[in-house]
């Protein structure tokens, strides 16, 4: 609800936030795995300064200090990512490097959920740690994050695949 007060533009609520839980509770865990931080997308084309996503990061942080909040505007991330401009916020997820990554979702107004997910759930649901297409070019990005996440420790069942996925 927090997030939805601050009424941004194709906004979401994505990465660890919808993948640990989703794991989780397919591990049958009695606990919730913590995660690093809380991943909040939109798509403003209109202000792509960061200190926009830093103001946006307090304003939630004094609504909820619990919660570990990250702000990023993804119509400003192709600069970091040395991409061509995305189109929304759904279309940025595609250059995630992981598919169970890339799932997000939003509560909209009238309490439905809406879900982004560029490459389905079938992976998230399954747990495959697959790449995304973007991920297969970073390959050795994709491993290092393998390599330095704690996902296998947390999630043992978890499939690692290195073919990557196909964009619905």
């Amino acid at each position: 609800m927090a997030v939805r007060t601050l009424d941004l533009p194709d906004w979401a609520i994505g990465a660890g936030f919808v993948r640990a839980p989703v794991w989780d509770h397919l591990s049958k865990k009695t606990s919730r795995t913590p995660i690093d931080d809380i991943d909040v997308l939109f798509f403003d084309p209109a202000d792509l300064s960061k200190e926009r996503e830093k103001h946006l990061e307090k304003k939630l942080r004094k609504a909820r200090p619990d919660i570990p909040w990250s702000v990023k505007n993804q119509a400003r991330m192709h600069f970091r990512n040395n991409n061509h401009a995305y189109e929304n916020t759904e279309d940025a997820m595609r250059y995630w490097l992981e598919t169970p990554t890339a799932v997000a979702v939003r509560l909209e107004a009238d309490n439905r959920l809406t879900v982004l997910a560029p490459f389905g759930l079938d992976d998230l649901f399954q747990m495959i740690l697959r790449p995304t297409p973007e991920g297969a070019r970073k390959m050795d990005q994709f491993e290092d994050r393998i390599k330095n996440k704690p996902w296998l420790e947390h999630w043992p069942d978890l499939r690692i695949e290195k073919a990557p996925a196909v964009s619905r």
